[in-house]
């Protein structure tokens, strides 16, 4: 993850606010952010929306460190946003750290 120092950190939740293997939506004017966790509680943070048909992530299942689209089952990276091949294209990707807890997002 590369952060620059003066990156504005928003406090949006704690972890376990976030259910295993599920997301949480974080709504703003320039598109929502899907902040997933995954079962080792890893937390990352993509725009919720899917590279191909523009599909919410945050409905889709998560599995591993992926989640499926709910509309056309493409299985997207959640560390990098990279769709998985045979599929190409990527989500955008926003700056996430965990802090005694807290979830931090960089938007």
């Amino acid at each position: 993850m590369n952060m620059k120092a003066n990156q504005p950190w928003v406090s949006i939740c704690q972890v376990t606010d976030i259910p295993k293997l599920g997301s949480r939506v974080v709504q703003r004017d320039a598109g929502n952010v899907a902040v997933f966790r995954s079962a080792a509680d890893v937390v990352f943070a993509l725009l919720d929306h899917c590279p191909h048909k523009g599909g919410p992530l945050s409905q889709g299942i998560v599995h591993g460190e992926s989640v499926t689209c709910p509309l056309h089952s493409w299985n997207i990276d959640l560390a990098t946003g990279e769709a998985r091949a045979p599929d190409e294209g990527c989500a955008r990707r926003f700056p996430v750290k965990v802090v005694e807890g807290e979830v931090f997002l960089s938007l």
